[in-house]
C-alpha cells in the first residue's frame, strides 16, 4: 500500500483516496489500512469478489475509480495509462488486459491456468459478444457516474462480474477501451480449481440477465 501513498504523492490531482474493503478478513488487514491512511469499508461478513469491488466502486468519492488487486500485481503506476487512454478515446472504462501485449507479463500463471483463461475469455466472447481479449484481469478504471450506474446494476457476487459490468457498460452505451499493462502473477491464489471452473457458468448468467432486462 505505501507504494499507492508515493504514486499519489507524485500525483498532481486536487483528490485522491484510498478504499480498502474488507470481506470479513481476520489478519488484521482492515487494522494495518486504516493505520496507514486508507478509508477501510467492512462487508457484511465474506462476500466474495464481486460484492467487495462493487461495495468499494458505489463508495468511492472522486470523479473516476480504479479498482485493483491488493497483490498489485498489476503495478499502480500502469493507472497512467489507463488514464490516457481513456481521455485520448473519451471513453468512460478503461481496462488493464494482459492478452493485448503478453510480452508485457514478467511472470506467468501456471500453464494449465492461464489456458484456461484464454479459453474462459473465446467462451465470454462468444456468449455475450463483448470484444475484449481479458475480461478478468483485476485492474479496471470508471468514470464515477458510469460507475454507479454500471456496478449499481450489478448482481454477480463471485468472480464473475468482470464479465457483468462489462457487459452492463456495453448495453448502458459507455465506451470502453481495452488497455495492455504490465502483470506478474502472484503466488498464493485463493482462487481453486473449481471456482475456476464454476465461472464459465456466468456469462450465461450475464446473458439470460441481458435478454431478460434486468440490467435496464
Amino acid at each position: 500500500m505505501q507504494k499507492v501513498f508515493e504514486y499519489l504523492g507524485r500525483s498532481a490531482w486536487d483528490f485522491a483516496e484510498i478504499v480498502v474493503v474488507d470481506d470479513g478478513s481476520r489478519d488484521g488487514t482492515a487494522e494495518a489500512a486504516r493505520a496507514a491512511g486508507a478509508r477501510v469499508l467492512q462487508n457484511p461478513g465474506n462476500r466474495g469478489k464481486g460484492y467487495t469491488v462493487r461495495h468499494g466502486m458505489l463508495e468511492a468519492k472522486g470523479e473516476w475509480a480504479l479498482f485493483t488487486d491488493a497483490d498489485f500485481s498489476a503495478p499502480i503506476e500502469e493507472l497512467d495509462k489507463l488514464w490516457s487512454a481513456a481521455a485520448s478515446a473519451q471513453a468512460q472504462v478503461a481496462i488493464g488486459s494482459r492478452a493485448v501485449d503478453r510480452s508485457l507479463i514478467g511472470v506467468h500463471q501456471p500453464f494449465f491456468r492461464e489456458a484456461m483463461g484464454r479459453f474462459f475469455n473465446l467462451v465470454v466472447r462468444l456468449i455475450t459478444g463483448l470484444p475484449f481479449r481479458d475480461t478478468q484481469c483485476g485492474f479496471k478504471l470508471f468514470e464515477a457516474r458510469a460507475a454507479r450506474e454500471i456496478f449499481g446494476r450489478q448482481r454477480l457476487e463471485g468472480f464473475g462480474f468482470d464479465v457483468e459490468v462489462l457487459y452492463i457498460a456495453r448495453r448502458l452505451g459507455y465506451r470502453a477501451v481495452e488497455v495492455p499493462v504490465r502483470w506478474n502473477d502472484v503466488a498464493g491464489t485463493k482462487v481453486s480449481l473449481w471456482r475456476g471452473m464454476t465461472a464459465f457458468l456466468d456469462p450465461l448468467k450475464v446473458r439470460w440477465n441481458g435478454m431478460a432486462g434486468k440490467y435496464r
